[in-house]
C-alpha cells in the first residue's frame, strides 16, 4: 500500500512555481458578451445625446465611454466603491474584454469628478431614458395588459456622515434614502430619488409619475391597452383613487383594517364567505361595498385571508387579513379596456384577489436591485448620489434585459444577479490578435457548459432600442 500511494503522490501535477505572463488574460470574459449587446442595442448614441455636453474638453474622456465603463462595472458588480476603477485602469484584460483601449480606462477620481459635475437636469433626463426603454421593452414583449406596481425603497445609509438626504425613513433604526420606483414585471420604468423622510405618497409625486407614464403608453405604444397599478396602504387615499378614475386605469390597493369593518366581518354569516385557490395560494374573501366617512362614492372591496402559505395550511391566530379596494368591476373605463381586449375574466373576485398578492413580485424586483448594487451611496452631496443611483436602475435595467434576450438558455430569468454573475460573467478568456482580428478564447468546458456559440450570436442580434419621439 505504501508504495501504490508513493506512486500516487509523484504522478499528482505540483505547482513548482509563478511567473508573469504577458498574454491578454480576463476573469470577466462575460462582459465582452453585454458590451457586445450594448453594441447591438445601439443605446451609445441616445446617451451622446442626452449627456455628451458634459464632456468640457477633448482632453476628457467621451461620455459614452465613461457609461460603458459604468455600466460594465454594475453589471460586473466585483466591487461597487469607486476605487475599484483604479485597478481596472491597470488590467488590460479587463479592458480588452469590454472593447476600451487600456489609456481611454476611466480612473476613480475622472469617475468622481463625472458624477460631481451632474446637475438636478441631467438626472431628470434619467427618467426619460428609462421611459424610453420601457417602452423599447412594451414594443418586444408586445403585451396585451400593462400590470404596474409603485413603492418606496428604504436605502440603508445609516453610517453615512453629512449625506445631504440621508434622513430617518419609516423602518426603524434605518436613516437614509427613500426614493419613489414605479414597476412593470422585472422592469423598473421610473424613479423619483427622494430623502427618506418622504413617506409613500408624498405630496404630488404618485399622481405626477403614474399620469406621465400612463401617457406615454397611451400615446407612444397602445391607447386601447389596460393599464391596473397595485399599491399597498401607503398609497390608500380617496384623492388618488378618484386620480386613477379619471385616468382611466384600473388599481387594487390595500388598506387599513377598521374597527367597524371587523366588527362587521366578526357577525358576518359564514356562508358568505368565498374561497378562490390557484397552484400556489388559497384565500377566502367576503365582497363588499366601503364608503369611509370621507369619500364621496362607495368602492368595491374584499376582505380576504390566507388558508396556506407555501402549501402549508396556516392556522387561524396565524392568518393575516387584509382590505383590498379596486375600481375594477365597477363599470367604469378599465372594464370597457378589459372587455376590449378579451380579459373580462379580470373583473372576477379571485383574479383580482390574485394579482394583489403577485405584488410579492414588486417586492422581489427591490431585493433583486439591492443584491445587484447597493444601498449605500457613496457620496456627500445630494445630485451626486442621485446620478449614481439613476445610473445603477439604468444598468439593472439592461441587466434583466440582457438576462431574457440573450441569456434566456443558460440562466432562467428569474434568477438574481448573484447567479448571472457567476455563471455567465465570471468566466475566464485570453484575448489574442491575429490576422488583425481580436478574437475572445475560452476553454472547450465553458464553451459547452454555457453554450457560447448561442450566447455570442443572441448577444449580437439583440432587439434594437430606439427613441420613440
Amino acid at each position: 500500500m505504501a508504495d501504490s500511494s508513493a506512486v500516487c503522490k509523484s504522478s499528482e501535477p505540483t505547482i513548482h512555481h509563478v511567473e508573469i505572463t504577458n498574454d491578454t488574460l480576463t476573469g470577466r470574459a462575460g462582459l465582452s458578451l453585454f458590451v457586445r449587446y450594448l453594441r447591438g442595442i445601439d443605446l451609445s448614441p441616445h446617451l451622446d445625446r442626452l449627456f455628451g455636453s458634459m464632456r468640457q474638453s477633448r482632453k476628457g474622456l467621451p461620455i459614452t465611454a465613461i457609461f460603458k465603463q459604468l455600466l460594465c462595472f454594475f453589471i460586473d458588480g466585483t466591487s461597487l466603491h469607486l476605487v475599484h476603477f483604479d485597478g481596472l485602469k491597470e488590467d488590460d484584460g479587463y479592458a480588452a474584454a469590454i472593447e476600451t483601449h487600456i489609456d481611454t480606462m476611466a480612473s476613480s477620481h475622472t469617475i468622481k469628478r463625472f458624477f460631481a459635475s451632474f446637475s438636478m437636469y441631467r438626472i431628470y433626463l434619467f427618467r426619460r431614458l428609462l421611459q424610453q426603454l420601457f417602452l423599447w421593452r412594451l414594443r418586444v414583449e408586445e403585451t396585451e395588459m400593462i400590470l404596474l406596481g409603485i413603492d418606496t425603497m428604504p436605502m440603508d445609509n445609516t453610517e453615512a456622515k453629512q449625506r445631504e438626504g440621508v434622513e430617518p425613513t419609516y423602518k426603524k433604526r434605518v436613516a437614509g434614502f427613500a426614493p419613489l420606483q414605479l414597476m412593470w414585471g422585472p422592469y423598473l420604468i421610473d424613479a423619483v430619488f427622494r430623502g427618506g423622510s418622504r413617506h409613500s405618497n408624498h405630496g404630488e409625486t404618485v399622481p405626477r409619475m403614474v399620469e406621465h407614464v400612463v401617457t406615454l403608453i397611451r400615446k407612444r405604444y397602445r391607447d386601447d391597452v389596460p393599464i391596473i397599478i397595485r399599491l399597498d396602504s401607503g398609497f390608500f387615499a380617496q384623492k388618488l383613487f378618484e386620480f386613477f378614475d379619471e385616468l382611466g386605469i384600473g388599481f387594487i390597493c390595500s388598506g387599513s383594517l377598521f374597527a367597524d369593518i371587523k366588527e362587521y366581518i366578526s357577525h358576518n354569516d359564514p356562508a358568505s364567505w368565498h374561497r378562490y385557490e390557484n397552484d400556489h395560494q388559497i384565500w377566502e374573501y367576503v365582497e363588499l361595498g366601503d364608503c369611509r366617512r370621507t369619500w364621496k362614492k362607495f368602492r368595491r372591496a374584499f376582505y380576504t385571508r390566507p388558508l396556506c402559505e407555501d402549501q402549508q395550511l396556516l392556522m387561524e391566530f396565524a392568518r393575516p387579513d387584509k382590505m383590498l379596494y379596486t375600481n375594477i368591476g365597477q363599470g367604469g373605463h378599465i372594464d370597457e379596456l378589459l372587455e376590449g381586449a378579451g380579459l373580462e375574466h379580470l373583473k372576477e373576485a379571485g383574479k383580482i384577489i390574485e394579482a394583489y398578492h403577485g405584488r410579492g413580485c414588486d417586492e422581489l424586483v427591490h431585493r433583486a436591485l439591492k443584491e445587484f448594487g447597493t444601498e449605500k451611496l457613496p457620496f456627500k452631496r445630494f445630485r451626486a448620489n442621485a446620478a449614481f443611483y439613476y445610473i445603477m436602475l439604468l444598468s439593472f435595467f439592461l441587466y434583466e434585459a440582457f438576462k431574457r434576450d440573450v441569456c434566456d438558455q443558460v440562466v432562467p430569468i428569474t434568477s438574481y444577479p448573484t447567479r448571472l454573475r457567476r455563471t455567465v460573467i465570471d468566466n475566464a478568456g485570453k484575448i489574442v490578435r491575429k490576422s488583425g482580428r481580436i478574437i475572445l478564447k475560452v476553454n472547450a468546458a465553458t464553451w459547452n457548459r454555457l453554450n457560447i456559440e448561442y450566447l455570442w450570436h443572441s448577444s449580437g442580434s439583440p432587439p434594437r432600442f430606439a427613441w420613440v419621439a
